[in-house]
C-alpha cells in the first residue's frame, strides 16, 4: 500500500479528531498549510474572524511539530491586566507581593518545551507588549521577586481577529513586536467563505449532539440545509455547532426542520407533511410515511458525505449498490442535491 495514503488518512483523523471538519479547497488549502508550518520550529501568526477555529488550527500545529510530546497551554490575552499578565505569564516567588503565600511558575516555565498559545494577542498593553517583546529576543525573564534569569525553550503561536498592520500603523500594536509574532502566517477563511462546508459542519455537530446527549435519531430536512447555507454565519463555525445543538435539543421529532436561521425548530409541523393520513388505509398511509422516511434520508446522508455515494452508504451502514438502488428509487440526482 502507498505510504503517503496512509500518511494522508492518518493525518485526516487527526484533523477529524481535532474537529477541524471541512471539504473546500478553501478550508483544505488551510490544512495543507497547517502540516506544512508544523515542521518549521518559528512563530505563526493565526489570522480569522471571532469563531473560526483559530486555537483548534493552533492545536494542530503544535501536535503535529516535533514538540507534540510537551505542553501545549492556551493563553487568553484579553483577560489580563498589565500585573496580571506579568504575573500570569512569568510567575513569582514565594513572598514576591502580599497574597503570594506559594511560588508561581509562571506559563512561560509551563510551557517549557512545548508551544504557548497567545490568543487576542492585540489586547495586551504597551507595558505588556514591551515584556513579550524583550522575552521574544532570548527566551529569558525573571519572575516577580526574583533576581536569577531563566531561560525556556519554547515555540509562539499567536492569534487574533484585527488586523494587526493596522494597529501597527496607529500605534496601538507595537510593529517591532508584530515581526517578531508574525514569522509564518495561517489566515482561517471566515464559514461564508467555506463552498460547501456548511452541510457537512451541521450533520456533523448534530450526529456530535444525538452522541453526546444520547438522543433518538436526527436529520436536517434537506430545507433546512439549504437554510442554514444561505446565512452569513457572523459568528462563523462556533455560532453554527451552538445553533444545531439548540436545534437538536428542542426538536422532538426526527427530521429538523426550518425557514429562517434563528427561529425555533417547528416540532409540531416537523411531520406535517406525512401525517394526513384521514382518508387513506393503514397500509397506504404506512406506505407513504416510509417512503417520506427514506427519500429525505437519503438526501441528508447525501448532502452530508457531498454527495459521495460510497461514503454515503457507507454511513448508512448499507451495501453501496443497495444504496444506489435506493437513490434511483427515489429519483435523487448526487449532481443535483
Amino acid at each position: 500500500m502507498d505510504k503517503n495514503v496512509n500518511t494522508d488518512d492518518a493525518l485526516s483523523n487527526l484533523f477529524l479528531r481535532m474537529n477541524l471538519i471541512g471539504e473546500s479547497s478553501q478550508f483544505q488549502e488551510v490544512l495543507r498549510l497547517v502540516k506544512k508550518v508544523s515542521r518549521f520550529d518559528v512563530g505563526v501568526f493565526i489570522h480569522g474572524e471571532t469563531g473560526t477555529g483559530k486555537e483548534l488550527i493552533a492545536r494542530a500545529i503544535h501536535y503535529l511539530s516535533s514538540r507534540r510530546d510537551m505542553p501545549f497551554v492556551p493563553v487568553n490575552c484579553g483577560a489580563f491586566t498589565d500585573e496580571l499578565f506579568l504575573n500570569e505569564f512569568f510567575g513569582h516567588k514565594k513572598g514576591a507581593y502580599t497574597g503570594a503565600d506559594n511560588a508561581y511558575v509562571g506559563l512561560a516555565r509551563e510551557a517549557d518545551g512545548g508551544t504557548l498559545f497567545l490568543d487576542e494577542v492585540d489586547s495586551l498593553s504597551a507595558k505588556s507588549q514591551v515584556a513579550l517583546l524583550r522575552f521574544l529576543q532570548k527566551h529569558e525573564f525573571k519572575s516577580l521577586g526574583c533576581t536569577k534569569i531563566q531561560r525556556v525553550n519554547i515555540r509562539i503561536l499567536c492569534a487574533c481577529n484585527k488586523d494587526l498592520q493596522g494597529l501597527c500603523r496607529k500605534g496601538a500594536f507595537r510593529e517591532d513586536l508584530f515581526y517578531r509574532l508574525d514569522i509564518l502566517r495561517v489566515k482561517i477563511p471566515p464559514l461564508r467563505q467555506r463552498d460547501g462546508d456548511i452541510p457537512l459542519l451541521s450533520s456533523y455537530f448534530l450526529d456530535k449532539t444525538i452522541s453526546k446527549f444520547n438522543l433518538d435519531f436526527k436529520a436536517l430536512h434537506p430545507e433546512t440545509l439549504r437554510v442554514l447555507e444561505s446565512y452569513s454565519w457572523p459568528g462563523n463555525v462556533r455560532e453554527l455547532e451552538n445553533y444545531i445543538q439548540k436545534l437538536s435539543l428542542l426538536n422532538d421529532g426526527d427530521l429538523i426542520r426550518i425557514d429562517k436561521v434563528g427561529e425555533m425548530p417547528d416540532i409540531s409541523g416537523a411531520c406535517n407533511e406525512i401525517t394526513d393520513y384521514k382518508f387513506g388505509t393503514f397500509n397506504k398511509e404506512k406506505k407513504r410515511a416510509i417512503n417520506y422516511f427514506e427519500k429525505n434520508y437519503l438526501k441528508s446522508v447525501m448532502i452530508k458525505t457531498g454527495g459521495n455515494i460510497s461514503r454515503a452508504a457507507r454511513y448508512a451502514k448499507k451495501e453501496r449498490r443497495s444504496f444506489a438502488r435506493l437513490l434511483e428509487k427515489h429519483g435523487i440526482d448526487k449532481n443535483n442535491l
